[in-house]
């Protein structure tokens, strides 16, 4: 069986949006996942070089919009149906 390497980014995309925080203009989240996938949503524009000593990495416009909308569609519940 083979990773689905993009499911995996857009996995950790939508975690990133749920530790984001805003700094100096910018949207910020920590680093603290699997290197190889940072580095993939790096190739993809999605964030700053995560090899920096920063703990934090800057999301792009896309990728806060973007992690945003995972993050809904992967962790929240539908909304409740009217009767």
């Amino acid at each position: 069986m083979q990773i689905d390497e993009d499911k995996i980014d857009d996995v950790i995309l939508a975690l990133l949006h749920l530790t984001s925080f805003e700094d100096s203009g910018n949207v910020r989240s920590w680093k603290s996942y699997d290197w190889n996938a940072l580095d993939r949503l790096h190739t993809k524009g999605l964030i700053s070089n995560p090899k920096t000593k920063a703990k934090s990495i800057v999301l792009s416009e896309e990728a806060v919009k973007k992690s945003k909308e995972l993050f809904g569609k992967l962790f929240m519940t539908a909304p409740p149906r009217p009767n």
